[in-house]
């Protein structure tokens, strides 16, 4: 018989979470407080800061810290200025089957949960809720995305793994679990994704309501409130079926080397390869030419104005990497945006929607690159699709380089360092250390 989520959420012990999903959870750990530790130095993180201390004060759910920043609001409030820090770059772990990301909404909340208990939490208890709120929301998302007709961000679907992981947390029954899901689901942001990717804001995938919404549905079900079932979680059991006995968390989970939708990224990969195996500088390139999935063209970016249409965009971070080489902290600057040679090549890139790799482009990302020269020359690709999906995981070195590149500048190398050190092996902590890797994570640089 398939196990119930509420069921699983209720009673999954540290024992039942096997090695490899352990290591997937350090990884994101450190992966997203790289990104949390660049993207808190953004206009888009400070705005969510201001906000959430002028409406989100302590309460009696407790007081939890700004992620990166120490303000004291309620946990609801922290979850959403951290979500939304993390999500204003586009950095952090991605699920490419749910076309979304979960690690952006699930660790701000669950860290801001943490944050406000009176009881001491260790790191093996936060691997389990972690665990949960992976799985839920991957799953969730499987199913919404099976389900609905419209495109929704992640915020659609991580505010139900974000609330059944948080009544988890919260010590709610199974059918209190229920609740909280459903609550969760039906007031989690239906937001379309699609809308942002055309038209480029602040609002980006969503998490900034998906991790409060969930939080809260959290709260209200320990209150009595109800709101089962959420409908993802029990009436699309193809979604279900193997639950607890196959981690979609492991499976599914892809690390982003580049801060900028994963859309992108096989082109990015695609021209850094020509570029590299040509022996080509920018100077030599006339043209550029990408044959990828209709989705990735309405991405489109010649001439980004904001780093928020940098983002979501693909010509000009492909342009970015044909003429710098990488795709890193620099290319974050408000002068990248303004780099002639960077434009030139920009205006000079040519998307092409291709039916066959809009066919193909189900769970992994399609794409091909042409580049043209001045004299003559043409290079073209093979088909590419990302790196970091689990088929070419990035290692650990490039995960730390990662790390070190977005937190160094921010934190200071000892910090960064600390961090690393106890995310990386988070699980492993008491109490007391625990405590400390909250303390880090929580408080300003």
């Amino acid at each position: 018989m398939p196990l119930p989520f509420d069921t699983f959420a209720a009673t999954l012990s540290f024992d039942d979470l096997p090695p490899e999903l352990l290591w997937t959870l350090r990884r994101s750990f450190t992966d997203t407080m790289g990104t949390a530790a660049v993207a808190s130095t953004t206009e888009m993180a400070d705005i969510a800061r201001r906000g959430a201390l002028a409406v989100f004060g302590p309460g009696g759910a407790g007081t939890a810290r700004i992620l990166l920043h120490g303000g004291p609001v309620s946990p609801v409030g922290a979850a959403m200025a951290g979500a939304f820090t993390v999500d204003a770059v586009d950095a952090h772990d991605t699920t490419s089957p749910c076309k979304g990301h979960a690690g952006s909404a699930v660790f701000p909340a669950l860290l801001a949960l943490a944050d406000a208990l009176d009881l001491p939490v260790t790191g093996q208890e936060f691997a389990v809720w972690l665990a949960v709120a992976y799985e839920v929301s991957y799953r969730a998302g499987l199913a919404q995305h099976a389900t609905c007709e419209d495109y929704h961000t992640s915020g659609a679907w991580t505010s139900t793994g974000v609330a059944t992981a948080a009544a988890r947390a919260l010590g709610l029954s199974s059918e209190q679990i229920r609740h909280a899901a459903g609550i969760g689901e039906f007031h989690g942001p239906r937001s379309q994704m699609m809308r942002c990717i055309d038209h480029p804001t602040m609002l980006r995938d969503g998490v900034g309501w998906g991790a409060p919404s969930g939080l809260t549905a959290a709260y209200l079900a320990a209150e009595g409130f109800t709101g089962a079932p959420a409908l993802t979680c029990e009436q699309a059991p193809e979604f279900w079926d193997d639950l607890g006995t196959a981690w979609r968390t492991v499976e599914d989970t892809s690390y982003k080397p580049y801060p900028c939708c994963r859309w992108a990224h096989p082109s990015i990969d695609a021209a850094s390869y020509l570029m590299t195996e040509n022996g080509l500088t920018s100077t030599d390139i006339s043209g550029v030419e990408i044959k990828t999935f209709h989705n990735a063209t309405r991405l489109a970016g010649h001439t980004p104005a904001t780093l928020d249409e940098f983002s979501y965009s693909i010509a000009f971070p492909v342009a970015c990497m044909i003429v710098r080489g990488q795709i890193g902290v620099p290319e974050l600057q408000p002068g990248t945006l303004q780099d002639p040679e960077i434009l030139r090549v920009s205006r000079a890139t040519h998307l092409i929607d291709d039916d066959h790799y809009t066919k193909i482009s189900v769970g992994k990302r399609w794409a091909e690159v042409t580049l043209r020269c001045h004299d003559g020359r043409n290079f073209t690709s093979r088909p590419r699709s990302p790196r970091g999906d689990r088929d070419m995981p990035l290692s650990d070195v490039e995960i730390s380089d990662k790390f070190h590149s977005f937190a160094d500048p921010v934190l200071g190398r000892a910090r960064a360092d600390e961090i690393e050190n106890l995310s990386g092996r988070f699980d492993s902590l008491d109490a007391g250390e625990f405590s400390r890797l909250l303390d880090l994570c929580l408080s300003a640089p």
